[in-house]
């Protein structure tokens, strides 16, 4: 994530984007975190809700919109 935010950051030359950096870095970060924490619990989305500390709706309102359902 640090490698992310460098580059960011880098690539910015003075003009930010209209995303943002947190968006930016959210959006990079969080589809893969959700993967590996299903695949963790075999797909079980009350234990990966759980694992992740939000509620099984905040997950599954997260993986819709993601794509990833």
């Amino acid at each position: 994530m640090a490698a992310s935010a460098r580059r960011y950051l880098a690539d910015l030359n003075g003009t930010p984007c209209r995303e943002g950096l947190y968006a930016r870095l959210l959006r990079e970060v969080e589809a893969p975190l959700l993967r590996e924490v299903l695949a963790w619990s075999d797909g079980n989305q009350s234990r990966a809700a759980e694992v992740l500390g939000i509620h099984r709706a905040t997950l599954r309102k997260k993986l819709q919109d993601l794509g990833l359902v």
